[in-house]
């Protein structure tokens, strides 16, 4: 058995994230105990309330902190994974399982990378939507056609696409032209992995060289490349803000290296459904609650 461990994304969040962990599991109640910041990340984890939960600023250190103590709470299982990976935001998740970063720099740099998306676009201009059921070269050509990108390649049923309003309507109308008929508009701050992050990737690859970086202890499996990664991971993390997500290309990568199992890890279960509809030969697990682990058969 070769397992994966994969780490959820932004959006995936909810009120009481965690809490069931912090009650019934020491090492998670350690982790969340450890966390010291410019704001009460257990607080707003357990409690909300939902608008500071939902604010890009704060989302990704709350999941960042709820993701590790399940992560503790699987490791105390005794399960080691074979390699790590994340969505998005979650990809912070798996250089933190893999030692890259502590979890004290991983927690205050995802803190500085929120503020710095947060403020990254004009409100109400940018938009992200999500395409179902269509052919990937249709959407890459509606795409080239109407000035906007693909963010997330998120399985070979399910694309998202990313840029300014006007450009996203011009896609989405292409498409409708070609008979597409499942797109669904994502409840998103702005346009994230778009070119028009350029400025925030500079900002953040200024963050990033404030911090210690070691070479990952468990293979890591990048965004932007969607294969393992040892070297260059400031330029990688810089260039995942603004760059489309491989995400079900990681999963079909990790598949051709032997991986036949993978457990999601963090609020809600997004990554286990986007794994079955791009392999349904392999097992999958999501941890979402802590009675989940004691489902949890490998």
């Amino acid at each position: 058995m070769s397992i994966a461990i994969l780490f959820a994304g932004q959006g995936s969040q909810f009120v009481g994230m965690g809490k069931d962990f912090y009650d019934q599991c020491f090492v998670s109640r350690k982790v969340f105990d450890s966390i010291q910041m410019d704001f009460d990340v257990k607080e707003v984890c357990f409690h909300g309330p939902e608008e500071i939960l939902n604010n890009t600023a704060y989302t990704q250190s709350c999941i960042l902190a709820c993701s590790m103590a399940i992560y503790e709470a699987i490791k105390e299982k005794g399960i080691q994974p074979d390699y790590v990976a994340g969505l998005s935001l979650g990809e912070y998740s798996a250089l933190c399982a893999s030692h890259v970063f502590s979890l004290e720099d991983g927690l205050e740099i995802v803190r500085k990378r929120g503020l710095i998306m947060a403020n990254a676009l004009e409100k109400n201009t940018t938009k992200m939507v999500a395409i179902l059921n269509a052919k990937i070269e249709d959407i890459q050509q509606a795409c080239q056609q109407a000035g906007c990108s693909i963010a997330n390649y998120n399985s070979p049923f399910q694309i998202v696409i990313t840029g300014t309003n006007e450009s996203v309507d011009l896609a989405v109308s292409t498409l409708k032209e070609k008979g597409v008929r499942r797109m669904i508009p994502l409840k998103v701050s702005g346009a994230f992995h778009s070119p028009l992050l350029e400025k925030a990737s500079q900002e953040l690859n200024e963050v990033l060289h404030q911090y210690p970086i070691q070479n990952p202890e468990i293979p890591v499996i990048f965004n932007v490349t969607g294969k393992m990664e040892t070297e260059n991971i400031v330029d990688l993390l810089t260039r995942q803000i603004k760059s489309s997500v491989l995400f079900y290309q990681s999963i079909e990568y990790m598949i051709s290296q032997g991986v036949d199992t993978f457990i999601e890890i963090g609020p809600g279960h997004t990554l286990s459904g986007l794994v079955k509809k791009t392999n349904k030969n392999v097992k999958v697990f999501s941890i979402h609650c802590y009675e989940d682990i004691k489902e949890l058969s490998l």
